[in-house]
């Protein structure tokens, strides 16, 4: 199966409240819980991280804020590569090493100050 369809179509909507979502639905959410740290980008990767999306967020998640990403094609693969990146001391983007998840698994992304996880 081609994974380049994986990232058709992916809707974010930030927001500082809590979900309940579900990853089997292709939903999950994205939670920035850093201390002091902004998260500029969330990328996925159709083929392992040789190739990155575009990013996904519209706008930046500040710590304590989350998103909700949705998967909107007509299939979404459990297995996603994804990275995220964060906003520099001198503005620029700094990138996260590629994570894997199953979102059909996972509906909390957790974007750490060391560390990224999820339930």
């Amino acid at each position: 199966m081609k994974k380049a369809i994986l990232a058709a179509a992916f809707v974010l909507t930030t927001t500082a409240g809590a979900f309940a979502q579900t990853g089997s639905q292709c939903v999950f959410t994205i939670h920035n819980d850093t201390s002091s740290n902004t998260a500029i980008g969330f990328y996925t990767s159709p083929d392992d991280g040789a190739n990155w999306s575009a990013n996904w967020l519209s706008q930046d998640l500040e710590p304590g804020q989350a998103a909700i990403a949705e998967f909107t094609a007509d299939t979404c693969y459990c297995d996603q590569v994804f990275q995220a990146s964060w906003l520099g001391e001198g503005g620029g983007e700094v990138f996260d090493d590629p994570h894997t998840i199953d979102i059909c698994e996972a509906s909390n992304v957790y974007l750490g100050d060391d560390e990224i996880s999820f339930d």
